[in-house]
């Protein structure tokens, strides 16, 4: 037994001598061995032989299910006036007379959000072109062979056994680290000797973490990084990317207090660095908010803020809605644009589906996080401009850059219903339609 116990105990210590040296240390001081980099390389190489082999093996297997193409419908791109305008050409219409083809604009609208509505497939795994691997995956790809089973059984060995206890380790020294530094940090005076150990101590501890995911992210423009005293916003896929975007530099969170683990972190990151985090009572005060967020920005020493404007996670296909409040504040927005690598891991959040222990878990089990990040340069509203349309003017250059779509929709309906506003506008809409056929049909009589 003796000799057991002392095995247990040479391996934990060369375990952890690995964890120290090797990565923990390199990730504090923002170095890299290069080891994750020939990591991804092998992964991409065998993925690649994996597509491969599964399109012979499906060519030599014809009754293996052939792929569907991506999206159930096929959807046409033109607005309302020009998709009705093609359906009451062939008939000629008398001032704003009602044509009864008006109606299967409406009908071909309804059919096409019953089969496959824009807002709910955003809330469902990005879909991949072949098999990674892992368990989640194109449910199309089901050609298995000898070699491609043996390569998933030592996948699955290496994940669950090897980097599985690897990245919890690292993510429970990260947040440990966090936890107690910060804590002795909050005892100093105010001063800036202060306010640099605060951003080393919590640049240490997002890489840490960052380690602990097998993160390789690729930050570009970082010139346009953003800078004290701005506002920076972000589409959003995952509770990771607050890990993302801090592992290059330190931000001001914005978010609700809650208890447990997470209100232990909240509160001694607080001691150490102005976040800001409400009482739930105080998130349904709008006024009560933009106040402290506006007041936030105006001391122009403090560390910029993060906000995720959609309010919710997005596929990492497309970009949703963003909620103007954060535009109302004022100051310099910085956007940001985070586009996930799929092969390597669902890196969306299901709120739906999983809570936060098992997506976690499944993070820690995938092959890695491999992330692009874009710094865009820095925004301000415009002459004539309300906060909604430079909301929408931020959203659209944030999804451009990161070749995302750009959608209307309210990331709100993944729990809730569209807003009669919403529906009134579509009257509006067809509305001013026939009344414009009306008013050039008038004005041709006259002429």
């Amino acid at each position: 037994m003796e000799d057991v116990w002392s095995v247990a105990v040479g391996v934990f210590q060369v375990w952890m001598f690995v964890v120290v040296f090797f990565i923990m240390l390199p990730a504090m001081f923002g170095l890299s061995l290069g080891v994750t980099g020939v990591y991804i390389q092998i992964l991409v190489k065998i993925l690649e032989w994996a597509t491969l082999r599964i399109q012979r093996g499906r060519q030599e297997q014809p009754s293996v299910p052939v792929p569907l193409p991506n999206g159930i419908i096929e959807r046409a791109g033109g607005s309302m006036e020009e998709e009705m305008g093609q359906l009451r050409s062939s008939r000629s219409l008398v001032g704003g007379e009602f044509s009864l083809s008006d109606a299967f604009y409406f009908y071909k609208k309804g059919l096409e959000s019953i089969a496959d509505d824009q807002v709910t497939q955003r809330f469902s795994s990005e879909e991949l072109a072949s098999w990674n691997l892992l368990t989640r995956t194109n449910q199309n790809f089901r050609y298995i062979s000898l070699r491609l089973t043996v390569i998933w059984g030592v996948g699955v060995f290496i994940r669950y056994c090897v980097l599985f206890p690897l990245r919890i380790t690292l993510a429970i020294i990260g947040l440990s680290w966090l936890v107690i530094g910060t804590t002795l940090v909050g005892f100093l005076p105010e001063s800036s000797a202060k306010n640099w150990l605060s951003e080393v101590v919590h640049l240490t501890c997002y890489r840490i973490c960052a380690r602990g995911l097998s993160a390789t992210v690729h930050y570009h423009n970082k010139e346009n990084r953003p800078q004290k005293g701005g506002i920076c916003v972000a589409n959003h896929t995952t509770p990771i990317d607050v890990v993302i975007l801090a592992n290059d530099g330190c931000y001001a969170m914005v978010g609700q207090i809650h208890g447990g683990l997470m209100g232990v972190i909240q509160r001694s990151m607080v001691r150490s660095c102005p976040h800001v985090w409400f009482e739930r009572s105080e998130m349904k005060d709008r006024h009560a908010v933009t106040s402290r967020l506006r007041a936030h920005v105006a001391a122009r020493t403090k560390l910029p803020i993060l906000i995720f404007p959609e309010g919710t996670c997005i596929n990492n296909t497309s970009v949703m809605m963003f909620k103007k409040g954060s535009f109302e504040i004022g100051g310099t927005i910085y956007p940001v644009a985070i586009k996930y690598d799929p092969r390597f891991g669902d890196a969306f959040w299901n709120s739906g589906k999983f809570n936060m222990v098992s997506y976690l878990l499944r993070m820690m089990t995938s092959w890695a996080i491999v992330v692009n990040v874009w710094y865009l340069p820095p925004m301000t509203i415009q002459d004539g401009e309300d906060a909604a349309q430079f909301a929408n003017r931020v959203k659209s250059a944030i999804a451009h850059q990161g070749g995302l779509l750009d959608l209307a929709w309210d990331g709100g309906l993944k729990r809730g219903k569209v807003k009669d506003s919403f529906k009134e506008e579509q009257q509006k809409m067809y509305s001013s339609i026939i009344v414009g056929h009306n008013m050039s049909s008038t004005n041709t009589e006259e002429e």
